[in-house]
């Protein structure tokens, strides 16, 4: 089956999914949909969508198909009108099939055996034959301990196996065996040794160059401005969603992404939305002192200036980010002046309270 190009809107009482099925028989097909549930079925196409509100059969729903440009479009009613469906930009949300709520617990241990209420049943005996061994104690050093990393720390021993591929892409040698303390003192000791004041100083009194990137406007700027005006006008969702509005190729990479689930605790959530602050903060340096064109130095550059990248990095609060980055932003790139720092911060801001929409934006 082939997942179709879709797009959906809304007004206050109707929500409108547009579905472009080329080379479908138009006289075969099959749409069903309550509730948030809506599935459409015209060979070789099904699409499958969990909605972020309720919808309701009611006999005002409608249909229509362009021959011309082979497109369903679907208007069905909202269970409750005047409700603002959030999310419709976020294709690969909608795609994902909704998860089955039980009162199961989460995590079970398999392969117990029941417990009578007398005790352990007798054919669950204890093995009293079972082999034993003499115990021989061992140094902790011959322990070799693994550290973890990654998103939400989830990773361990992958450069065990590729530290000769990865030597250039991250500057931390052995992060299996160098745990997050040693990691973030090697990384302040390479900093200071990097630090070049006669390049700061220059940089600082030379500014021309310096001076006409921070006058140059992201990509992000003009929505920005949008959102707050539409916010000093009125505080409804609904003003602000139409500021956003994806292209047919961001679209088609959306629909390639997979949504997948991490179960986080609540320690490795805040770890994963710290490290998005600090490549965010990489990547808007990047954006402005390259004036929105890549070159063959961006990845570098982000690299480099995000130490969750480069130094696998793990965070506990927002200002050892800003100050860590600030430190990067004086020792590595082509331009360190701490207006750009200033000018990052004030960019990622703006980033985070264009919502995670916008996120999806970037290239």
């Amino acid at each position: 089956m082939l997942t179709p190009a879709f797009d959906l809107s809304q007004d206050p009482d109707f929500l409108t999914i547009a579905i472009r099925v080329p080379y479908a028989r138009v006289s075969e097909f099959d749409v069903y949909f309550k509730g948030v549930d809506f599935k459409f079925y015209a060979k070789p196409y099904f699409l499958r969508l969990t909605l972020p509100g309720r919808i309701v059969e009611n006999g005002s729903e409608q249909g229509s198909y362009d021959a011309d440009k082979g497109i369903f479009t679907i208007q069905l009613p909202k269970e409750t009108p005047g409700q603002h469906f959030e999310g419709l930009n976020m294709l690969t949300a909608l795609l994902a099939p909704r998860k089955s709520r039980t009162a199961k617990p989460l995590v079970e241990e398999i392969g117990t055996s029941e417990v009578s209420e007398e005790g352990v049943e007798d054919d669950d005996e204890f093995d009293w034959e079972i082999e034993q061994f003499p115990y021989n104690e061992v140094s902790e050093s011959a322990l070799n301990p693994q550290y973890h990393y990654g998103f939400g720390d989830l990773r361990s021993g992958v450069f065990q196996r590729l530290q000769d591929e990865f030597s250039d892409v991250v500057d931390i040698k052995d992060p299996d065996f160098t745990s997050a303390a040693e990691r973030r003192q090697k990384r302040l000791a390479a900093e200071l040794a990097k630090f070049d004041p006669d390049h700061y100083l220059a940089d600082l009194f030379e500014d021309e160059a310096v001076e006409q990137v921070l006058k140059y406007n992201p990509w992000w700027t003009e929505m920005y401005s949008k959102m707050m005006a539409s916010l000093g006008k009125s505080q409804e969702q609904e003003n602000h969603a139409a500021l956003v509005s994806f292209s047919e190729e961001e679209k088609y990479q959306l629909r390639k992404f997979v949504n997948k689930s991490y179960l986080l605790d609540k320690r490795a959530q805040r770890q994963v939305y710290y490290s998005l602050i600090d490549i965010l903060l990489a990547y808007c340096y990047e954006t402005r002192v390259t004036e929105g064109e890549k070159n063959v130095e961006s990845a570098w550059n982000i690299r480099k200036l995000s130490p969750t990248l480069c130094w696998f990095e793990t965070w506990t609060n927002v200002h050892e980010i800003l100050v860590s980055f600030g430190r990067r932003v004086l020792c590595y790139p082509l331009y360190r002046h701490f207006k750009l720092v200033m000018k990052a911060y004030r960019d990622t801001i703006k980033l985070l309270q264009l919502g995670k929409i916008l996120l999806c934006l970037q290239h």
